[in-house]
Formats: C-alpha cells, sequence, structure tokens
C-alpha cells in the first residue's frame, strides 16, 4: 500500500542515530526541557534565521502562546484563512480571541490579502499568514497591511519548514512564527511537539515563560499553562533538522516528476508563486470526478487524502461563531476539488510512477476524458 505519508519510513532512514540520540536521553536524568531541547531551540532559530525559537507541546500550543505572549485576547479579533487546518482556528479561540476568516487565493491557497481590508476593524489585533501546503502566503501584501495598520503578523508555517520567500526562511517575517513537528510534517517527531520562532527578545522570554505556568523563579508572573517540550522529542528532531533540507529537494524532485507527467491530463497542479520555494509539505491538485478517483486509486492500494474536506467556517463547531469577509468561494470550491497525492522523501520512484500510471489511466477512460 502507498500511503499519503510514512513518516515510519522516515525513522527507518535515520533509525541508527534516532535510537542512539533516545538512549542517550533516557541514560540522562533530564527528560523535559533539559539540553536536548535547548540545543534544538538554538539550531533550529540558526536555521530560521531568527534570534529565538522555543520549544513547546505542539503546534495548535505554538499559536496559542504567541497571541497569548502578544497579549492578544478575550474581546480581540485575529483575521487568517478558512481554508487551513482546524487547529490554525481553534488555537485563536483558546486564546479568548474571535476567529476572522476570508478566503484563499484561487492559485496558491493562501490567504487573500485583498480581502483584508474588508474585515478589518478596531478590534483587530493580528494576522494569521497560514503558509499552506509547503509554500508562502503573500508576505509582501500582508506585511504592508500589518505595518500600515499597527497589527501583529503571526506566521503558520507547520506545513513549509525550509520554504522560503525572496530568499528569506518562512518563520521569520512576522513577530512571530509558529511550526507543527507532528509526526507527518517535513520536520516531524514522534509524538506531537512544536516551535515558536522570534526575534524579540522580550517576546521570547515571555513565551518561555508562558509555556510553564508563567514562572520566573517559580513564580507566576502570568497566567500561563504547562505546553513543555520533552528531551526525547528535542533528540530526535535534532536529528532530523540535519536532514530537513535534504528531504525538502527529494520532497521537490518528487513534486516536478509529478507536474511533469501529469501536465497534459485535465488536472489543475500546484502553481508556485513567484520567487518562493515551496517544500512541498502536501501535492494537491484540482480534479473532476474525484471520489471516483479516489476509489479507483485506492483499489489499486494507493491511499490519497484530502487537505481539507470542509472549510472552517462551514465545519459544525464553527458555525455561528466566526466571523468571515462575504466572498468565500475559493474556500468552498477547492474543499470540492481537492487531492493530496501521496508524497514523502521515502517514496520511491517506482511508487510514485504506480500512481502516475493509475491517474492517466482513469483520466484517459472514455468515461471520464476525451483526448479528442
Amino acid at each position: 500500500m502507498i500511503t499519503c505519508a510514512n513518516p515510519s519510513e522516515q525513522f527507518k532512514s535515520y533509525q541508527a542515530e534516532i535510537e542512539k540520540a533516545v538512549i542517550s536521553v533516557m541514560r540522562g536524568n533530564r527528560y523535559v526541557l533539559g539540553k536536548e531541547v535547548a540545543l534544538l531551540e538554538q539550531e533550529f532559530a540558526d536555521y530560521i534565521g531568527t534570534a529565538s525559537a522555543i520549544g513547546v507541546a505542539n503546534g495548535t500550543d505554538a499559536i496559542e502562546l504567541a497571541l497569548r505572549a502578544l497579549n492578544v485576547g478575550p474581546g480581540d479579533e485575529v483575521i487568517t484563512v478558512s481554508h487551513t487546518a482546524v487547529a490554525t482556528v481553534a488555537a485563536i479561540e483558546a486564546a479568548g480571541a474571535i476567529p476572522v476568516l476570508v478566503d484563499v487565493e484561487a492559485d496558491f491557497y493562501t490567504l487573500n490579502p485583498i480581502q483584508l481590508k474588508e474585515v478589518i476593524t478596531p478590534k483587530t489585533k493580528s494576522v494569521i499568514a497560514v503558509h499552506l501546503y509547503g509554500q508562502s502566503a503573500d508576505m509582501d501584501a500582508i506585511t504592508s497591511f500589518c505595518h500600515q495598520h499597527n497589527i501583529f503578523l503571526i506566521e503558520d508555517a507547520s506545513q513549509a519548514h525550509g520554504a522560503k520567500y525572496k530568499g528569506q526562511r518562512l518563520g521569520s517575517f512576522g513577530e512571530i512564527g509558529c511550526f507543527s513537528c507532528y509526526p507527518t510534517k517535513n520536520l516531524g517527531a514522534i509524538g506531537d511537539a512544536g516551535l515558536i520562532t522570534t526575534s524579540n527578545n522580550d517576546l521570547a522570554t515571555k513565551i518561555r515563560m508562558l509555556r510553564e505556568y508563567g514562572w520566573e523563579d517559580r513564580i507566576s508572573k502570568y497566567p500561563g499553562r504547562n505546553s513543555r517540550l520533552d528531551e526525547l522529542q528535542a533528540a530526535i528532531l535534532r536529528v532530523k533538522l540535519k536532514h530537513l533540507d535534504t528531504d525538502n529537494k527529494k520532497r521537490c524532485k518528487l513534486a516536478r516528476y509529478y507536474s511533469d507527467k501529469l501536465s497534459e491530463l485535465p488536472i489543475q497542479l500546484p502553481l508556485i508563486r513567484a520567487e518562493a520555494e515551496s517544500v512541498f509539505h502536501l501535492f494537491v491538485v484540482q480534479v473532476e470526478h474525484r471520489q471516483d478517483l479516489l476509489a479507483t486509486l485506492k483499489k489499486e492500494g494507493i491511499m490519497a487524502g484530502i487537505h481539507y474536506p470542509l472549510p472552517v467556517h462551514l465545519q459544525p463547531a464553527y458555525k455561528g461563531r466566526v466571523l468571515t469577509a462575504k466572498n468565500m468561494s475559493n474556500s468552498e470550491k477547492l474543499a470540492q476539488r481537492i487531492i493530496s497525492l501521496p508524497i514523502y522523501p521515502e517514496l520511491s520512484i517506482c511508487d510514485a510512477k504506480k500512481i502516475v500510471s493509475v491517474l492517466k489511466n482513469f483520466f484517459e477512460s472514455s468515461f471520464v476524458y476525451d483526448k479528442s
């Protein structure tokens, strides 16, 4: 079976290094917020190009703590997209703020900056730009808007570890960058983990306190919480960080193969923003006859995905709980047409050829596609 993602294969790729790192932690006497976390934080900050990185329990916590560090809370509004993992919106609510959702650009699936002026109010405190599927949002337009209106910019780079815009790593543009290190991510732990980046030393200090009850010398200076990163996950992430650029290149090579071999089929392939470097966390295409295609792929042992099947503003839990822009048509149309093809560094060219072959056979059938 060919799965959409396969983190166990990445473990096998670096098994000896990971097991050595894990055993070293287990033989030590510090298992939470110790040496491995401190080293990971420095190495990740150096990689992204920020002054600091802070390890936290997961990516959702990363966004919540980022908002809390910026004093965004009850009564405040935070603008982000509806076409995203629900975690982005859940984190806004966890901080006590009100999610305000806008549509995505039709070509790039990231926040449509044109709609920002439509939804901004005196209550708006922050924009969360989601770098979806491994590619950058329009950082020039979004950064300019935030500066003009004196509101905070947070980057949700949970699917974009290592991606760039105009040569600069994502996660280094806004006041704060947030990363999930869930096992399927480009930089994935073997369990939950998250990272926060910032070049503001005061924010870094506050986030470190907020992740551990708001403590300063074990006295709660702020109303914090428990979102500590454990040493085992940090040790694993340190191993994988060394290989991240190489693994991202493998993803890009697979993406080029897909784009080349599928270019003549009635499939809308991913477009890459000018001056952006995607790391292809996902390879998302748009198709007609989606359910038939999913069934065909599954029959051939290929497990494609849908990221995401329903925009957040249409999900039952959030109806009436979020504000939206007037036009959400791109998000709503995408949800009906998108498929995520398998892509991960260990996916073999043989498996990629099989996926392409099944897609060609499906679309070239007289039932679906008249080549004339």
